[in-house]
């Protein structure tokens, strides 16, 4: 069974009902950042 950091994300956000900018505003990053983390989209 592989678990992803992706999901985790999502599906711990969606539990707390906490929106994507919402994180993003008490990480200090963009909620472009998040969307990213979600869907496992990184960028070098």
């Amino acid at each position: 069974m592989t678990i992803y950091l992706s999901e985790n994300i999502k599906r711990l956000r969606l539990e707390k009902e906490l929106t994507q900018e919402t994180i993003s505003e008490f990480l200090g990053v963009t909620s472009q950042s998040v969307s990213n983390w979600e869907t496992g989209v990184s960028h070098s």
